[in-house]
């Protein structure tokens, strides 16, 4: 059992580096790795306003570079800044991507660019500059395991009542141009073990929701909706999902960073599935009960302006995070209830960082 001693020991005064560090999930990253004391520097696009919006509280304790995974000559200027810092061997924790389901189908040359390419060229640019480092951690995502493939299916796993169980050995059945793009870049993450020496290691995550998500996930469209209307619109509610409170998430990424092995694959979540319907009656009741809103109505449509692209939708994500825990202790510890209530507060307390950004 790794405890926060463990981990403070490890990253305090240590040099990292989060691509994507002003994301949803990044800037969650950013804070508890600034929290453990460690040298952290975030590589956000060089298209960014500059207004740092997730991480702009940390202004002073961070280090801000400005760049695309797509361009591999403004990455090496970055990672020369980064092994030149000197000290322990250096992280750097992968999580820059475009991670909409949805809009790879809309943006698929640049889903496919930042994921799959922007990945090989950190990673390549690592060994070009001969990095010693700790380790290279690689978001990953649950929607690399798609649907069951039926030629397949002796290899799944199954619990008694038929549900599926989906670990580090399941199959990957890629359904999205997203999910394809991920897949991409946690094989790539593996070559440059096996060819390179590269001490990395992928996490595949199962739907992290929290404070500061884009409101065109679930998650958020359901809250916004419901802060600002009373019929809310959604796609289908029978796929059920694995969510994992993002303060849970990124202690999964920092545990697997530390402590897990060069080479391998991670998976975490919840552990448990819930049907998109019920996360929504779950979302409404808690916004009642904290007095955010009162009666809602569903409206709901298959495919649609709400549903997956064609018969792409993934009918059951749940993770068995069996692996992590038995090696570090990882586990969940916000409830979904918990974890829901500091997410509507912070959605209803902060309309001028989501408004703008809807699509409902």
């Amino acid at each position: 059992m790794k405890t926060a001693e463990d981990i403070k020991k490890l990253l305090h005064n240590r040099t990292v580096l989060v691509a994507g560090g002003d994301g949803f999930v990044g800037s969650h990253l950013t804070e508890k790795l600034v929290e453990f004391g460690a040298n952290t520097h975030i590589l956000i696009r060089a298209t960014s306003s500059g207004m740092l919006h997730n991480v702009d509280h940390m202004r002073g304790k961070i280090t801000v570079h400005h760049g695309d995974l797509t361009d591999k000559q403004a990455l090496r200027q970055i990672l020369k800044i980064v092994k030149n810092e000197g000290g322990e061997k250096p992280i750097i924790f992968h999580l820059g991507a475009q991670a909409h389901v949805g809009e790879s189908w809309k943006r698929s040359y640049e889903t496919f660019n930042t994921n799959s390419l922007g990945t090989l060229n950190l990673l390549q640019t690592v060994v070009d500059l001969d990095m010693d480092l700790y380790k290279f951690d690689t978001a990953g995502t649950s929607e690399e395991y798609g649907n069951v493939h039926p030629e397949v299916r002796d290899q799944y796993r199954f619990d008694k009542n038929g549900g599926l169980i989906l670990d580090e050995r399941s199959p990957l059945n890629p359904q999205s141009i997203y999910a394809t793009s991920k897949v991409a870049a946690d094989f790539l993450t593996r070559n440059f073990y096996a060819g390179y020496g590269v001490p990395t290691v992928v996490t595949r995550m199962f739907n992290n929701y929290g404070p500061r998500q884009n409101p065109r996930f679930i998650t958020g469209t359901i809250i916004t909706q419901a802060l600002e209307k009373d019929i809310i619109e959604l796609g289908s509610v029978t796929p059920k999902r694995d969510f994992c409170f993002v303060e849970d998430g990124v202690m999964g990424h920092i545990h697997v960073a530390l402590f897990g092995n060069p080479g391998e694959v991670y998976v975490y979540g919840y552990g448990e599935t819930v049907s998109i319907g019920d996360w929504y009656n779950m979302i409404v009741k808690i916004g009642q009960e904290e007095g955010f809103w009162g009666k809602k109505t569903l409206k709901t449509a298959e495919g649609g302006k709400r549903g997956r692209q064609g018969k792409s939708e993934v009918e059951e994500l749940r993770v068995d995070y069996a692996k992590l825990n038995k090696f570090t202790g990882w586990k969940p510890e916000y409830s979904w209830e918990d974890g829901l209530r500091k997410t509507v507060k912070w959605f209803a307390e902060n309309k001028e960082k989501w408004v703008g950004r809807i699509d409902w």
